[in-house]
């Protein structure tokens, strides 16, 4: 999928996108989305100044990876990884850690059992995904 159809498949038409200064997302605005640039090169301020958002994810996914996994991980496991990682960091600030356990008890608990092969087979797109 290209990143203007990615966009356009999880981004509803009239909102904000704050993007980087790229051409790749020139031609939002004309898609019906109000486009606001961050041109990094040249501003003087450092990315994750600018677009701290961003650089906190990608931050905190890389210390993650890097932690937890090791670095051992896989492209054919990577959408696992990343829900997971969605789960938890959609949760970081959560003041009970009690609930937190029980939310994911409670998805896991919603959906089918699964095999290994079925969810590290070559054929990702067959196989039914956790929900978190």
């Amino acid at each position: 999928m290209s990143l203007q159809g990615f966009i356009q498949e999880v981004v509803q038409k009239g909102t904000v996108v704050v993007t980087d200064g790229w051409p790749s997302y020139s031609s939002l605005s004309d898609q019906g989305y109000i486009h606001k640039r961050h041109v990094l090169s040249g501003s003087g301020d450092p990315a994750h100044v600018l677009l701290p958002g961003p650089h906190l994810i990608a931050a905190l996914l890389k210390r993650w990876l890097l932690g937890t996994h090791q670095g051992a991980v896989r492209h054919k496991h990577l959408d696992y990884y990343l829900d997971e990682y969605t789960f938890r960091f959609n949760r970081r600030n959560s003041k009970a850690r009690g609930l937190l356990f029980h939310r994911l008890m409670e998805q896991a608990a919603q959906v089918s059992p699964m095999t290994y092969r079925q969810m590290a087979g070559d054929n990702m797109e067959s196989s039914v995904r956790p929900p978190f």
